[in-house]
Formats: C-alpha cells, sequence, structure tokens
C-alpha cells in the first residue's frame, strides 16, 4: 500500500540563442529599421560616422539600439584597424593575402548583423576588439 507518487518531469529549460546571438524581448520597427540603417551605412561607404551619430542620438531612448550600436562601432573600428594592419603587411607581401580574406569577412559579417538587426536581434560579432 506505499504508493509512491509519480516522477515529477524535468522543468523545461529556455532554448538559448545560437552562437553569436542575443535575444531582445521587445524591440518596435522602428528600432529595428534604425539598426538596420547603421548596418547599410556600412555598406554605402559610411562604416562608422553613419552607426556611430544614429547611436549617440538613441542610445539613451533604447537599450537595444544601445548595444546595436556598440557592437557594430566595436565590429566596424576592430576591422579598421586589421585593414591597417594588412595595407601595411603589403611591404612582406603578406597583405596580398590578407585583404581580400578581410574584405570578404567584413562584407559578409555585415551582411549577417543587417539580417539579425532586421530579425530584432543583436548579432555577437566574432573576433573584434571590444572598445566601447
Amino acid at each position: 500500500m506505499n504508493e509512491q507518487p509519480a516522477p515529477m518531469p524535468p522543468p523545461v529549460q529556455p532554448e538559448a540563442a545560437p552562437a553569436g546571438q542575443l535575444d531582445v524581448v521587445s524591440v518596435s520597427q522602428d528600432e529595428k529599421t534604425l539598426a538596420i540603417v547603421m548596418h547599410v551605412f556600412g555598406l554605402i561607404g559610411l562604416p562608422i560616422l553613419g552607426p556611430l551619430i544614429v547611436w549617440i542620438m538613441k542610445k539613451d531612448q533604447s537599450p537595444y539600439l544601445d548595444a546595436q550600436g556598440r557592437e557594430l562601432l566595436n565590429f566596424q573600428l576592430s576591422y579598421l584597424i586589421y585593414f591597417i594592419a594588412a595595407f601595411l603587411l603589403l611591404i612582406v607581401l603578406v597583405g596580398l593575402v590578407l585583404l581580400p580574406v578581410l574584405s570578404i569577412a567584413w562584407l559578409v559579417l555585415t551582411i549577417v548583423g543587417l539580417v539579425n538587426a532586421a530579425d530584432g536581434k543583436l548579432y555577437r560579432f566574432p573576433v573584434i576588439i571590444r572598445m566601447l
């Protein structure tokens, strides 16, 4: 007559975000649009100045845009440093390999960041120097 209750199932754990992504609870459409604009600035030739202006204007109003702007500026500044180093390494011909590789990596990562911004997610860029 010693009946034991059925064992309880383990609690369901929330799924972790894929590597490089951080979920943001609620992001308005305006915030998503401004995050996309920050990434597009890089593609049209204003990789540091464009995101910097948007970030300075909106960082106090939106935690999402603050985080997005910091991450994007860290990415752009890091790649600027990498490009300068690769350009200097042209003297020993190593830059001939590094410059195209860096260019492709920058373009692909910019597009990945843009797609994540459109989804309202903060993308953590790999291999960057976190200065801000």
